[in-house]
């Protein structure tokens, strides 16, 4: 059995325990919290602690999934604990990406351990469909478009801005766009020509509404570069409309072939998720697997899903992979 703790305990670890139940070959032994752990109730009163605690728990881990924010949580979650444990998380800054990576790298070189940054479906599995498509049609175009849907990490960003008590960021793709590439036009699209980003906040009692939309539409690597739409609404609301966690997205690859590249070629990936954090977490659940395997074959600092074998996700073995799936 690989062992397997969690820390944080929002959405994302919520379903991340219940992606464990479907997993036999992984145990979670422990869930680890900033907030008080007599305060916390599980899904299936997995075990509590506090976060200061998780040292005592070096030796008895395999591999931890971290489920903090990526706004201000795994910048500097993840490469503390890399030293000690083999770690798991889901940072989703995709222009902070390599900063990340270096950082986590060298913590988890200096405590022989491994650790697998950026896993969900983008960054993530929508890595991989890019990587496959520009592979394969090297001479193509590439297109990502997210929802409509919840962002996590988006969501979380709002939160943590001065004044907001409660929010929720749906991102929404142009459906002309999404179609003009779907019939392999090869446009030039702009970031804000392919999404919007539309925002419903509820504000801290004495909030200034002016100062929080200010502070949304201007925060670098989130809203800056998209059309964005800032709704202010009350909690009652907020709570009787905006409690769904759906998501979903696309990738696509174009490109012609053929001596006269007379033949249109279109790749087109796209997943629908009534739970994002569920769907999110089962992915995080299959990667601390791959990651466990690749510790014990000797692997060491930080990877990402573009460096993991697709066949160390599975429980199953490489002579039952290869007698059901090729």
């Amino acid at each position: 059995m690989i062992r397997v703790g969690i820390v944080g305990y929002g959405n994302l670890g919520k379903g991340v325990e219940l992606a464990i139940q479907n997993a036999p070959d992984i145990q979670l032994l422990a869930l680890f919290t900033r907030r008080k752990p007599n305060q916390v109730e599980t899904i299936y009163n997995t075990p509590v602690f506090h976060l200061d605690d998780i040292e005592d728990w070096k030796e008895k881990i395999d591999v931890l999934i971290l489920c903090g924010g990526s706004a201000s949580d795994l910048p500097e979650m993840t490469p503390n604990l890399a030293q000690n444990f083999n770690v798991v998380d889901s940072f989703d800054n995709h222009s902070q990406i390599p900063e990340h990576f270096n950082r986590v790298d060298a913590m988890a070189q200096k405590g022989n351990r491994i650790a697998l940054i950026s896993g969900g479906w983008d960054p993530g599995l929508f890595s991989l469909n890019r990587l496959f498509g520009e592979a394969i049609l090297p001479q193509g175009k590439s297109y990502t478009f997210w929802g409509k849907g919840v962002s996590q990490g988006h969501s979380d960003a709002i939160r943590r801005v001065p004044g907001v008590r409660l929010a929720k960021q749906y991102t929404i793709p142009n459906e002309e766009a999404l179609e003009t590439v779907r019939q392999g036009q090869n446009p030039t699209l702009s970031t804000s020509d392919k999404h919007l980003r539309d925002c419903y906040v509820v504000l801290e009692q004495n909030a200034d509404p002016h100062e929080v939309e200010i502070a949304i539409k201007s925060m670098p690597n989130y809203f800056a570069d998209y059309k964005t739409t800032v709704h202010f609404i009350d909690e009652a609301e907020f709570n009787n409309k905006h409690t769904s966690m759906a998501h979903g997205g696309y990738v696509f690859r174009t490109a012609h072939t053929g001596f006269s590249q007379e033949h249109q070629q279109v790749i087109e990936y796209h997943i629908k998720l009534d739970s994002n954090p569920e769907f999110t977490g089962s992915v995080l659940v299959a990667y601390a697997r791959a990651i466990y395997k690749m510790h014990r074959q000797g692997s060491i600092g930080c990877k990402t899903v573009l460096d993991v074998p697709p066949g160390l996700l599975s429980e199953k073995s490489p002579e039952t992979l290869r007698a059901s799936l090729l």
